[in-house]
């Protein structure tokens, strides 16, 4: 499997992750110039931004790690861009989730609510 296809899969994963917990998707690869916001959800009332980051071994600190905060600023930019154009949006308080998926060992998927903040 190349790069670009775990990449998906794992997102797929995320997204049925997170609606058995009971969250309702908005938007799906949400994109602008800026950057990417991978899924847009609702948890009851509050808007979520989700950034799903999946690792096959644990170099280089693992998934979680891999969301350094040059990847927060673009998610924060993003975040800015889709409340800009989505006014319908705005009403709800916001969080930034991660999804880290590994595979080294045994499928793991942590759910990291409140990751950082804008």
């Amino acid at each position: 499997m190349n790069r670009m296809d775990a990449g998906s899969e794992a997102e797929d994963s995320a997204l049925a992750y997170l609606k058995n917990a009971g969250l309702k998707l908005i938007h799906r690869n949400y994109r602008c110039k800026a950057g990417e916001i991978d899924l847009v959800m609702l948890d009851g009332k509050t808007l979520v931004l989700v950034e799903v980051r999946y690792r096959s071994s644990a170099d280089y600190g693992g998934a979680a790690a891999s969301v350094t905060y040059r990847k927060q600023r673009r998610i924060i930019t993003a975040a800015r861009h889709l409340l800009a154009v989505r006014a319908d949006l705005r009403r709800y308080p916001a969080r930034f989730d991660v999804i880290a998926i590994s595979s080294f060992g045994r499928y793991d998927v942590q759910w990291i609510k409140g990751a950082f903040l804008a």
